[in-house]
């Protein structure tokens, strides 16, 4: 299911496990994801206040979905904003990637999927509308590689860039829980994996204590 590659340590509670997931792993995620989009189509958020799009699509499976839009802002809920109908559940291949390296005791409620295109990417941001803030957040690339850039606690504080590629998982937990984060560019063509290129990010999420 995995390779035996290394996990570096970046700082406390940062985890970066290149190469964890191997071709045949990244290819049944794809189609499961593909069948949790059938059921709940990806669809462009906007800005809280502004209304301003963000360059992601995204969707969620789980009992809980992250959500955001002009009037109501971030959050979380049990329903698809578009199609207002409950997620789909999280396939077992993620519920098990989270007990064997989330380190906590519950299952994620939610796990967001974001489709980055070539040209997409994501702002410095904390992911912080949890309640749950002990419990780490798991996340797993499939697709191009994304120049991924992560600092500290603060939104000034100097940040590092590594490049991750398909089949890489990244987990922020512990003291790094907070530590902002974004993707500066995608990569295209650097994986064969998502026949129309771009790239998909699974984040696993405890929302509730």
């Amino acid at each position: 299911m995995t390779s035996t590659a290394k996990e570096l340590n970046l700082s406390p509670g940062l985890r970066y496990l290149p190469g964890r997931l191997d071709r045949e792993v990244q290819e049944r995620l794809v189609e499961q994801i593909r069948a949790v989009v059938e059921q709940a189509p990806l669809y462009i958020p906007v800005m809280p206040g502004s209304g301003r799009p963000m360059s992601v699509r995204m969707t969620n499976c789980g009992p809980l979905g992250w959500v955001t839009d002009k009037e109501r802002g971030y959050r979380y809920q049990s329903t698809h904003p578009v199609t207002n109908q409950p997620w789909p559940e999280i396939p077992h291949v993620l519920l098990d990637l989270w007990r064997d390296l989330s380190g906590y005791s519950k299952d994620p409620e939610a796990c967001l999927v974001n489709f980055y295109a070539d040209d997409a990417k994501m702002g410095l941001h904390q992911d912080r509308d949890e309640t749950d803030l002990l419990a780490p957040v798991l996340s797993i690339s499939l697709g191009n590689t994304c120049l991924f850039r992560i600092g500290g606690l603060s939104r000034t504080d100097r940040t590092k860039s590594l490049k991750l590629e398909s089949g890489d998982i990244f987990v922020l937990g512990g003291e790094g829980r907070l530590c902002f984060h974004g993707v500066d560019r995608i990569y295209p063509g650097t994986s064969t994996l998502l026949k129309s290129g771009g790239r998909i990010n699974l984040t696993l999420r405890r929302v509730n204590p």
